[in-house]
């Protein structure tokens, strides 16, 4: 028996054999062509953009791909905030940017002044733009995250990008 709360084995291993993660947070799938897909989707800001670009950094995949949209409520500090994950996504060193919403764009801006290539930045007026992309490029062997806030819908991306 568990001692702390008296409960037996057997129900401690069942409740573990049944747990789910709460949705659409690191919830991992896979695309229509194979590729790893991270559906982060339900809420974006700086600490968990940042904890999430870091994951899919260290991620063995050929590609790394991010799919970012805006962090929502953050007032004064938005710009700021935007232009930080745009530094953490350069040194991850991700292969591929793509971003959705009017805020990203600092993201962009920022990764591309910490090093990475402009012809892998990509800003999307909305998420079917970046649908489109992603049915383009996403091959077998990546890895792509999609994170932003739940406001911006990413869940229509991923929905449509997975087999």
């Amino acid at each position: 028996m568990a001692q702390a709360f008296q409960i037996e084995m057997p129900k401690v291993l069942e409740g573990i054999a049944e747990f789910e993660l709460t949705k659409k947070r690191m919830e991992v799938k896979t695309a229509k062509v194979g590729a790893m897909v991270i559906n982060d989707c339900y809420n974006a800001n700086y600490d968990s953009m940042k904890a999430a670009l870091n994951y899919l950094g260290r991620l063995p995949n050929k590609r790394k791909i991010a799919v970012l949209g805006d962090m929502l409520e953050l007032g004064e500090y938005s710009k700021g905030l935007h232009q930080k994950v745009g530094e953490v996504v350069a040194s991850n060193h991700i292969n591929m940017l793509i971003c959705v919403g009017k805020e990203s764009k600092n993201i962009a801006q920022k990764a591309q002044e910490n090093g990475m290539k402009k012809e892998h930045i990509y800003l999307c007026n909305n998420n079917q733009e970046a649908v489109e992309l992603l049915q383009k490029y996403l091959q077998k062997e990546d890895a792509v995250l999609l994170k932003a806030s739940n406001g911006l819908n990413f869940s229509q991306i991923c929905e449509a990008i997975i087999a």
